[in-house]
């Protein structure tokens, strides 16, 4: 068993599965997302000084990542309806010293990679994509993920860097592979990888079929937009609650848990509030997403029952707002 794992067998199997699956990308399988960030950004050779644009409505480990390369995270206001980065304030954000954007397909719906590239073709920059939400999800019939001179996937465990240069691609391993070691994937963990992607396709295809009883049924909350010619997965169901803001949002989350929801707030803080990230960034849209946003249950495993009664503790705490 050691020598197999010493080997690698899983993790290569992996690698050509998941290229397949990107439109036939070199994939590079790391131990993380954050990780495959970090690689990504080193092999484009970013470094200290110099200035990513991000949104702060995302994980922190985004910002992380360009922080470990000794670069500095600067962050733009995000669109309102689909919680993404919005390429005119990423616009306004760029200065001499930007190298490059990152844009995170926050909640499976796709960013507006589309604008961005074109953008960052007009700027001489390059795009990195957070797609570590947004597996299968699609921008007018294109993959995300594609868009980038490098992107990242997640995986049940670890996550997948691709790219559709090889001399990236080759970059990415070696820094793995030599100065990264901590970034290698064990071959265990690749092969929960690949059982994962195996049923990617239904599990998507189930989490979706929940979100359309729950746009339909739903009416005490706003229920996640989409823009026309995306393919949101679903990654989150993330609703916007009626009301005042935080206090109102933080109540109706106590209310649904005391009737058996567990709906949570996936970015209760966003990064540029947060101590070590802490700037004077204007971001109101971001600011206001997140006091009035949350994440209800949408896992391929709920039953009619299950969403029936949660749409109904929605709308009747809706209603009381």
């Amino acid at each position: 068993m050691q020598q197999f794992l010493e080997r690698g067998a899983e993790v290569a199997a992996l690698e050509d599965e998941f290229s397949s699956a990107v439109d036939d990308r070199h994939a590079v399988a790391v131990d993380s997302a954050t990780s495959g960030l970090h690689l990504a950004l080193l092999s484009l050779g970013i470094g200290a000084g110099e200035e990513v644009i991000l949104p702060s409505f995302a994980p922190v480990e985004t910002a992380d990542a360009v922080r470990l390369v000794g670069a500095v995270p600067v962050f733009a206001d995000i669109d309102p309806l689909t919680f993404c980065l919005d390429p005119e304030a990423v616009a306004a954000a760029i200065t001499p010293l930007t190298v490059a954007i990152l844009p995170v397909h926050l909640f499976g719906h796709p960013a507006a990679v589309d604008q961005l590239a074109d953008l960052a073709t007009r700027h001489g920059l390059a795009i990195v994509e957070d797609a570590t939400q947004a597996q299968a999800a699609t921008l007018a019939g294109r993959r995300v993920g594609t868009y980038g001179a490098l992107s990242v996937f997640a995986l049940a465990e670890g996550a997948v860097v691709t790219t559709e240069h090889p001399e990236l691609a080759s970059c990415v391993k070696r820094l793995r592979d030599g100065s990264h070691p901590a970034a290698r994937l064990a071959d265990n963990r690749a092969a929960s990888g690949r059982a994962a992607l195996r049923k990617l396709e239904g599990s998507v295809a189930r989490q979706r079929a929940h979100c359309r009883y729950l746009d339909s049924a739903l009416t005490g909350v706003l229920v996640p937009y989409v823009e026309p010619g995306a393919h949101h997965v679903y990654h989150r169901y993330t609703v916007r609650i009626p009301g005042n803001g935080r206090p109102d949002r933080d109540a109706f989350a106590m209310a649904l848990a005391s009737r058996g929801v567990r709906a949570d707030v996936s970015i209760p803080t966003p990064v540029h509030r947060m101590p070590k990230y802490r700037s004077q960034s204007f971001l109101p849209r971001t600011e206001a997403a997140s006091g009035e946003t949350l994440s209800l249950p949408v896992h391929p495993g709920l039953t009619e029952k299950e969403l029936k009664r949660m749409a109904e503790a929605c709308n009747t705490l809706g209603g009381l707002l």
